[in-house]
């Protein structure tokens, strides 16, 4: 990795700087906190991690938490995994959630969004309503705090609803979307044990409908501790017998009561992928979420009361909840319910637009997508009102930068960012103070102490090594559901380096403090000593117009050899004749390393995914490795099943 000083794609403008949440806070935290007044984010940064505990009782007091009974001190015990956070505190997430309707009664919480892209919004005041009203209704059935509410929903406005109302009464939201099947929703809740679910008939999705209630009924028989079923007409069908209705449960005008819980009470249920195995259940909490959202959205991505947050996203993935979140700061969220695609490519910035978007996520894919489909998105959509669209999922390609730089706006803030569902956050990505350079996330977050090791422990400096965090933060799960001695928490994140979270990814922090990720640590392609992450070589290689989708595996071989396929999912058209194999061989070689060129570029008829839609590498690896499907891969966790035949009949030809 070269120290050179690139020149930035991107800017703030001094007036912009000025007016960031970030710079108020680092003045205010400066004459209250004794935080630095000067030396920009940088010095920020490092008072945050280096005081942690100050650092937090800033945020919490910048942003005004509520604590119900007032807190010992912020860090209880500081050791990982196990950090105890603001012992003593009760507070309520629902409640921080709902404020703004005390000033913007009429003003519009949710923007919800169909496939036909007209906008329909749910007003604050309305929100709290229904929020107080199912509440009541949870209590009246019986739900106390820690018992688990279930959601198999789209991203709809009853979906925020029915978190809310779970958290209010101290209860434990999960979720997952209705185009997971029945076996992977029962491998998620099933280990939860929810009292009460709450299900569509079925969804509209790619211009089609799809029913869902043979599967509801299917879940249904499956979870023997539901107390109750509710039903939500999406398609209009009848009530299920013994359902109970929706729109009676959230029909009364009650103000909402708020459970005062613990800091570190559960407030929702998680799930990894769950490639392997069963999905680890992962459990954060009310106050940790809280502060951490809080920091993420009120600071690193400036949002407030004027602002408008769109992410595409589902129920079924983490950053569904952290849009949630951005209701935390008053922001009006956008739910979009449908396909990213439909009826075009150009289909989420029309939302954009169609919403007036200021904040627009979307994944790293989705760009690289439109970048191939020649979308134009500022000739063909009015997006002045986007100030920043960001990115997750996978790196954002440095083509995908100056795609965004060229084609939405010169003067736009690029915020590819880098997190987990472990946290459900971000450890790296957005500052709005900070320049950004091509193929970079600006910087750690705040309260992140953020570093790239060497596998003896040595922090690097623009170099390739391990992800890892060294100090605690507050959304660190509190546990895993069903993992009564913590030994598979433990072994998830600190049995590489004692005491230290590994995530998993390797990054280089670089000598300007931004952060390169380059793929996961497991999947990495190690040549002659020479590591590599599987993102460069996608990067890369996807450039090419022949390619739609690529896949890049590296077996150790028993006699000590190492042997390095890559798979590639062509273009209609296209065929992977000599030409284009020496082209791949060609573009690997000058752009990246002569030692990753692939020993074979075999054409196959997919690449699979998580239901998140992450590529399954690990799994393809141990199926190239002779394991047996069942035990390479948790199927019911993959987009398409069939897709993994291929990798495993190519290991039975290969023998």
């Amino acid at each position: 990795m070269s120290t050179a000083n690139p020149s930035p794609l991107w800017q703030p403008a001094p007036e912009r700087i000025a007016q960031a949440q970030i710079t108020k806070f680092q003045t205010w935290a400066a004459e209250h906190h004794g935080a630095p007044s000067h030396g920009g984010y940088a010095a920020l940064h490092r008072w945050s991690v280096d005081e942690l505990d100050t650092f937090w009782k800033a945020v919490t007091e910048w942003f005004d938490v509520r604590f119900s009974t007032p807190y010992t001190r912020v860090l209880g015990d500081r050791s990982m995994p196990g950090a105890e956070w603001f012992p003593g505190a009760t507070l309520n997430y629902a409640e921080h959630a709902l404020r703004a309707a005390g000033t913007r009664a009429d003003e519009p919480a949710l923007l919800h969004v169909d496939e036909t892209h007209e906008p329909t919004p749910v007003s604050w005041s309305e929100l709290r309503r229904q929020v107080g009203s199912l509440a009541a209704e949870l209590r009246a059935l019986g739900v106390h705090p820690g018992d688990r509410v279930s959601g198999y929903l789209p991203n709809v406005p009853q979906a925020v609803v029915a978190l809310l109302a779970t958290a209010a009464v101290g209860a434990v939201w999960t979720s997952c979307a209705p185009d997971f099947g029945a076996r992977s929703v029962l491998d998620r809740f099933q280990q939860v044990e929810p009292v009460v679910l709450f299900t569509v008939d079925g969804y509209r999705y790619g211009g089609k409908e799809h029913d869902r209630r043979d599967v509801v009924a299917e879940l249904r028989g499956e979870l023997p501790t539901l107390r109750a079923v509710v039903h939500i007409p999406l398609l209009g069908t009848e009530a299920p017998e013994g359902a109970l209705d929706w729109s009676t449960l959230t029909s009364a005008d009650v103000e909402p009561v708020f459970e005062p819980v613990p800091f570190d009470h559960p407030l929702w249920v998680l799930y990894s992928s769950g490639t392997t195995g069963l999905p680890k259940a992962i459990v954060q909490s009310q106050g940790g979420i809280l502060v951490e959202h809080l920091k993420q959205l009120g600071l690193h991505c400036d949002l407030s009361t004027e602002d408008r947050f769109f992410w595409y996203t589902s129920t079924g993935w983490m950053m569904w909840n952290f849009l949630v979140s951005g209701l935390l700061t008053g922001t009006t969220i956008v739910l979009y319910d449908g396909s990213p695609g439909y009826p075009d490519t150009g289909a989420q910035w029309r939302i954009a637009e169609r919403t007036g978007a200021t904040l627009f996520g979307t994944s790293a894919a989705y760009v690289m997508a439109c970048r191939k489909a020649e979308v134009h998105p500022a000739r063909d959509f009015d997006l002045t009102s986007v100030r920043c669209v960001a990115t997750t999922g996978s790196p954002l390609p440095p083509d995908g930068f100056r795609w965004l730089h060229d084609e939405v706006g010169e003067d736009l803030w690029i915020a590819s960012v880098s997190g987990g569902t472990d946290v459900c956050s971000c450890f790296a990505g957005a500052v709005p103070t900070l320049p950004v350079y091509i193929g970079e996330l600006q910087a750690a977050g705040l309260g992140t102490d953020l570093q790239s090791w060497d596998p003896s422990g040595k922090p690097l400096i623009d170099e390739v090594g391990e992800l890892v965090v060294t100090s605690p933060m507050p959304s660190m799960p509190i546990r895993f559901w069903n993992d009564p001695d913590g030994s598979r928490y433990h072994d998830s994140y600190f049995d590489t380096y004692p005491g230290v979270w590994r995530h998993g990814d390797w990054i280089t922090v670089t000598s300007r403090d931004s952060v390169v990720i380059h793929g996961r640590s497991d999947s990495t392609l190690n040549r002659q000593g020479v590591r590599m992450g599987s993102a460069d070589i996608y990067e890369a290689v996807e450039r090419l117009p022949e390619i739609k989708e690529s896949l890049v595996i590296g077996i150790e071989q028993p006699d000590g050899g190492y042997w390095m396929p890559l798979f590639v999912h062509l273009a209609p058209g296209a065929a992977l004749d000599e030409a284009l194999l020496n082209r791949i061989k060609q573009t690997i070689r000058e752009q990246l390393s002569p030692r990753h060129v692939p020993d074979e570029v075999i054409e196959v008829p997919g690449v699979p995914h998580t239901l998140t839609g992450k590529r399954i590498e690990v799994p393809v690896k141990r199926l190239l490795q002779g394991a047996p499907l069942d035990k390479a891969v948790n199927v019911g966790s993959v987009d398409n099943v069939e897709l993994l035949k291929f990798y495993e009949d190519l290991a039975r030809r290969r023998g």
